[in-house]
């Protein structure tokens, strides 16, 4: 896949009705990257000149407080557009989290020179974007009302059974749960503890291990979230 060719505006559900003059302008004014598995891709402090579409991959964009703590805030998939990109884009401010490719990332670049061009010029580019912006927003506020609103045995079990393989399985650290969650790798220490109390999970280093299943599905559900 190249910046020449215009197949990869397809895999966006809101590009693909683009007249053939906008998709025209969309593959000249922008280019498609390779970003290795790892790779910060923007942090806090640094000014936001390109808007991502990721194409293939996974970006976890995050936040870190004064004392080190984290909590992941979203995460850009195929198909969609950072969001917090678009914020500082429009309002012309430098980032106020990281953003990290979790896996190998395919996405395009559009400068801001394109993308003031054809958000000022193409209702459907525009659209878009301010859907996906949307949608986002909802999200984050979905995520303020988990940490300040529920509790977080509930949380961590509901996050577990997202997490868990083909074999219930969540290779994750203590703390890498705590940075999901936006609590403290203690609190995820404690109440794994009492997780397998239960007989729920069973740990190793780097490892979670769901061994109850049908009773952490029962905490979600009478907490109204399955």
């Amino acid at each position: 896949m190249t910046p020449e060719t215009t197949g990869w505006i397809d895999k966006f559900e809101g590009l693909k009705q683009l007249p053939d003059d906008i998709r025209a302008a969309l593959v000249a004014g922008s280019k498609v990257l390779i970003v290795p598995e790892g790779t910060e891709i923007f942090a806090p402090g640094q000014s936001a000149d390109n808007l991502l579409l990721l194409i293939e991959g996974t970006v976890r964009v995050q936040q870190k407080s004064d004392t080190g703590r984290e909590v992941i805030l979203y995460r850009v998939n195929a198909g969609e557009s950072c969001v917090l990109t678009t914020a500082c884009m429009l309002a012309f401010e430098d980032y106020a989290a990281d953003g990290v490719a979790e896996t190998e990332v395919t996405a395009v670049a559009i400068p801001r020179a394109t993308f003031d061009d054809l958000a000022g010029r193409s209702p459907l580019f525009r659209e878009f974007v301010f859907k996906a912006y949307s949608r986002r927003i909802t999200d984050l506020f979905t995520l303020i009302n988990d940490i300040v609103f529920q509790r977080m045995d509930v949380r961590l079990a509901q996050r577990l059974l997202e997490l868990a393989d083909e074999r219930d399985t969540i290779r994750a650290t203590h703390q890498a749960l705590a940075n999901e969650l936006g609590t403290a790798r203690e609190v995820i220490s404690r109440t794994l503890s009492e997780f397998h109390r239960r007989g729920w999970i069973e740990q190793a280093r780097g490892e979670v291990r769901l061994t109850g299943k049908t009773g952490l599905e029962r905490l979600v559900k009478a907490a109204g979230l399955l």
